[in-house]
């Protein structure tokens, strides 16, 4: 269902559902020369992918963005037809069916997104693993969530299962297959970045410059919000508001946290980030927020730097063109990469907690 739209008079303030981020900055007329005279903020959003998918566009032809939304949801929902492991029949879940047995029929979304997936996976020394889901049978983070911690025998028989270097993928014949039984692939650190680059693409040709796109903690900014970039806020990993905020434009921002799908036990906090080569949950990073050109390598990387910490993480985005970082380390401390100095303003320093 579509929400009212609603014109933007004087400050808006957009929260990530799973990442980490707001957009702070206040509402500004635009431009004649941009936007038109009557440009405004129009707005929409609904739930696909498991998160809420939130639009707006800085426009003067309120029709015309609404019929564009409209299309991107769509573009959304048919994504995760084909993505989803909750959804019967979907390629994701043909695949892990079939894993040790045959290569199953793809669709060409889906063998892109696998195939960067293992990537990625390389550049990050096999800490983005697409095939991490063996061990979402036993660590419950989503709508089951038990807040139990796996017997480390459990944990181990898994960790067998995990090697994104055993997904074989043949584009010539349009399939996928996984290796071994019991291997399972899972979309769930790089669908929505694809999906949201789609949705870039969908909204300029139809000719919008000045947009956002956000699907959980996946975000993009294009062009400009008024008369100025779009302003974004990182989120405390352990408070409520925002520690630092962002300038940007034309660019894409994703943030993985340790504090969305989380339990504490005894002392220490239990999370949905895992590293495949302890099953564990990453005990080293708080929250990464990735800048990149392109919402799949920032989905994939804010993933694997991660998991892959803040030292091993900060070097390899020093390797990578274009992309660009701000870390909140266990011990709270803040790193920023040099292409982001500048634009990163400190608002406060992290609250530290367990």
């Amino acid at each position: 269902m579509w929400r009212s739209t609603r014109v933007c008079r004087t400050r808006l303030d957009v929260a990530l559902s799973a990442a980490a981020a707001v957009l702070v900055s206040g509402c500004v007329s635009a431009p004649a020369a941009v936007s038109g005279p009557e440009a405004a903020l129009v707005e929409r959003s609904r739930v696909s992918m498991g998160s809420e998918v939130r639009l707006s566009a800085w426009t003067a032809d309120e029709r015309a963005a609404t019929q564009a939304f409209e299309a991107v949801f769509d573009e959304f929902d048919r994504l995760d037809a084909a993505m989803s492991v909750w959804k019967a029949g979907s390629d994701i879940v043909r695949l892990n069916e079939a894993a040790g047995k045959h290569a199953v029929p793809v669709s060409d979304d889906v063998r892109s997104t696998l195939r960067t997936a293992q990537q990625v996976g390389e550049w990050t020394g096999g800490k983005f693993d697409v095939t991490f889901a063996a061990l979402a049978e036993i660590w419950k983070f989503d709508h089951d969530q038990d807040n139990k911690v796996p017997l480390p025998a459990d944990i181990d028989r898994r960790l067998r299962l995990v090697d994104y270097t055993a997904l074989v993928i043949d584009d010539q014949a349009g399939t996928a297959f996984l290796r071994h039984p019991g291997m399972r692939a899972h979309l769930g650190g790089i669908g929505k970045g694809f999906a949201v680059d789609r949705a870039v693409r969908l909204l300029r040709s139809r000719g919008f410059g000045d947009f956002m796109i956000q699907s959980g903690g996946d975000m993009y900014v294009a062009g400009r919000r008024g008369d100025r970039p779009w302003r974004i806020g990182i989120r405390d990993p352990r408070g409520a508001a925002t520690f630092a905020a962002l300038s940007v434009t034309d660019a894409a921002i994703s943030t993985s946290g340790d504090y969305e799908r989380f339990f504490l036990k005894d002392g220490r906090r239990y999370h949905h980030i895992l590293d495949p080569d302890t099953g564990q949950p990453v005990s080293s990073t708080r929250s990464v927020t990735i800048v990149a050109r392109r919402s799949l390598f920032a989905d994939a990387l804010a993933t694997g730097v991660f998991i892959a910490g803040p030292q091993a993480g900060m070097q390899l985005i020093d390797r990578l063109e274009g992309i660009e970082a701000v870390i909140v380390t266990s011990a709270n401390d803040v790193l920023i990469t040099p292409g982001l100095r500048g634009q990163v303003e400190l608002l406060a320093q992290p609250t530290d907690a367990p």
